[in-house]
């Protein structure tokens, strides 16, 4: 059966994915020193459009969890499917690496493993297959950590991949992070080249949107398109031909004031825990 389902971009690693009468959210966050504008988040009136809305939290680190979600209830009928690792304060159907939930006959979810904390969700949502990373990534931060530690984060993370073998994915959103520096795309051109998700959409990019649509158009393959959502409420359409055959049309939201721009961060080991930098968090900054 032919659908359409629309893919928007809000800020970091939060998208939603509507189909019908259902939203999936994943890893919203309004931001720090750059604000999601609320008229381009998740607003009131969005949420009301839904009849099921899921919410999935993939680890606890504040980029990616954002208790407003919490209050989304009051607006429409709210799921929250959140990794095992978050504080026991907050609810929702807690999930493991290899867990596996199906909410309805329409949406499936099984949780992958990360290379920091927490999970990455696989989601069938009327049988497309939407891949959230999370976290999982190869985290190698050439410029300030020494070859034992780069070369324990890539074994880590082609471990976490071979979980994915053969598991056929129609859209990935996944880390493409400019702050490691040298071959800071590895670990996503890894992912293209192995899990060849039919689209791949970066995230965990910091604002810097004007790599992300460099990233794209080198790193296309022929079994992998990738489309840069670099504004907040950006959107594209995928609309689903009987034979899987997958149209992308891009909707670009209204103009809005520029944003103020996130002052340069520099490297900082003390921010990580003990002598490992890849502990808990992928965050090796001072975040004022």
């Amino acid at each position: 059966m032919r659908k359409t389902m629309t893919v928007t971009y809000y800020h970091h690693s939060g998208f939603s994915v509507a189909s019908g009468d259902i939203l999936l959210v994943f890893d919203y966050w309004r931001g720090q020193k750059v604000k999601l504008p609320e008229a381009q988040g998740i607003t009131p009136d969005l949420l009301a459009r839904f009849n099921q809305v899921i919410v999935f939290i993939s680890h606890e680190h504040v980029d990616h969890f954002d208790e407003v979600v919490y209050t989304w209830e009051q607006y429409a009928p709210v799921t929250y499917i959140i990794a095992d690792c978050l504080p026991q304060s907050a609810k929702g159907h807690r999930m493991e690496k290899g867990s596996e939930l199906a909410l309805n006959d329409r949406v499936q979810v099984k949780a992958y493993g990360s290379t920091d904390s927490g999970v990455s969700f696989l989601v069938t949502l009327d049988g497309m297959r939407f891949f959230h990373a999370g976290d999982l990534n190869f985290w190698h931060w050439r410029e300030v950590c020494n070859a034992r530690q780069i070369q324990e984060a890539e074994e880590d993370f082609r471990s976490e991949m071979a979980d994915l073998n053969g598991v056929e994915i129609d859209v990935a959103f996944f880390p493409v992070d400019p702050r490691m520096g040298m071959l800071f795309d590895a670990g996503v051109n890894y992912f293209v080249l192995t899990a060849k998700p039919r689209l791949l959409l970066p995230m965990h990019f910091w604002g810097r949107g004007d790599v992300m649509t460099e990233f794209a158009r080198r790193s296309r393959t022929r079994d992998t398109e990738i489309v840069a959502l670099t504004s907040p409420g950006q959107a594209i359409v995928l609309d689903i031909e009987d034979d899987g055959f997958m149209n992308i049309t891009l909707q670009t939201p209204s103009p809005m004031p520029a944003a103020e721009e996130e002052k340069e961060r520099s490297v900082d080991l003390a921010g990580y825990e003990g002598e490992d930098p890849f502990h808990e968090s992928d965050l090796p900054i001072d975040m004022p």
